[in-house]
């Protein structure tokens, strides 16, 4: 396993004012297709109770997925959706949407997951938007002999012969990710040569394997096979991969396009109601 980079999350706040752990790569090349990861991850109410009201999007797509807790998701295109623990959802933006991630009542006792964004090709960028989440099936997972798991978030996987799909195969950049526990004796290996990025970021204990602790991002050289092998106590990560799409970003909050003007014509856009309304 060849290690390329190490990045730490960095704290941060989004929304309204909700605590995250944040990896960013609007720089359109650190972790390309993937523009950002963000971590909930807090047993305290108010550092997430007032979640995300209603706010515009152009240019990605957005990943949610949810270990502890649970949001509820509401946008103009009329989805009301709850997503709750091992649950995933995805929105492809297009040429634009509104929507609100809002706490559910029974968070009480903690949150944790993540919202993840992907780019979107040009070609793509001003497409209609599309919906898909999980809340009416169970995600698949593979446990190996060491009792590793493996549960397909995204795209299809492959561990130690055995082959699953997670039924969400359209991210932008051929995107898949995949959430992996390891107990404490646990390990396993994964070939994921047919991918151009691939990054693994902990969010739970730490593993074996220098490096590997949580709130950390780990870049791999996809063509060397990934080995990762369990600690003193259960460990916790998620595997995202992809083909860099390498286009030009312009970035501004919720919109992510090519070039400046076209970031001017969607604040143009949306102050014109263009992008509709809850």
């Amino acid at each position: 396993m060849r290690v390329l980079n190490v990045t730490k999350a960095q704290p941060t706040q989004d929304g309204a004012g909700v605590k995250i752990q944040r990896i960013a790569g609007f720089d359109g090349k650190s972790i390309d297709p993937f523009l950002m990861i963000d971590e909930l991850k807090s047993d305290v109410q108010d550092d997430f109770i007032a979640g995300f009201p209603p706010h515009p999007h152009r240019g990605i797509e957005t990943f949610t997925y949810i270990i502890k807790g649970g949001f509820e998701h509401q946008d103009q295109m009329g989805n009301k959706k709850a997503i709750r623990a091992g649950q995933v959802q995805w929105m492809s933006t297009g040429r634009g949407v509104i929507h609100s991630e809002m706490p559910l009542a029974d968070t009480k006792h903690g949150m944790h997951g993540f919202q993840i964004w992907l780019n979107m090709p040009a070609r793509d960028k001003m497409n209609a938007p599309k919906y898909q989440d999980s809340s009416e099936r169970t995600l698949p997972s593979i446990v190996n002999q060491s009792g590793a798991k493996l549960t397909a978030l995204a795209g299809n996987w492959q561990l130690e012969n055995q082959h699953i799909t997670s039924g969400l195969n359209d991210l932008a950049g051929d995107g898949a990710i995949c959430d992996i526990t390891i107990p404490a004796a646990g390990s396993l290996r994964l070939d994921l040569s047919h991918f151009g990025k691939v990054v693994a970021y902990v969010h739970t204990g730490e593993l074996k394997d220098k490096y590997f602790k949580a709130g950390y991002m780990v870049t791999l050289d996809p063509q060397s096979p990934i080995e990762l092998h369990g600690k003193e106590a259960e460990s916790g990560l998620l595997i995202l991969a992809g083909q860099p799409i390498e286009e030009k970003i312009a970035h501004m909050g919720p919109f992510v396009m090519n070039t400046q003007e076209e970031l001017h014509q969607a604040v143009r856009d949306y102050h014109a109601g263009k992008f509709g309304r809850i």
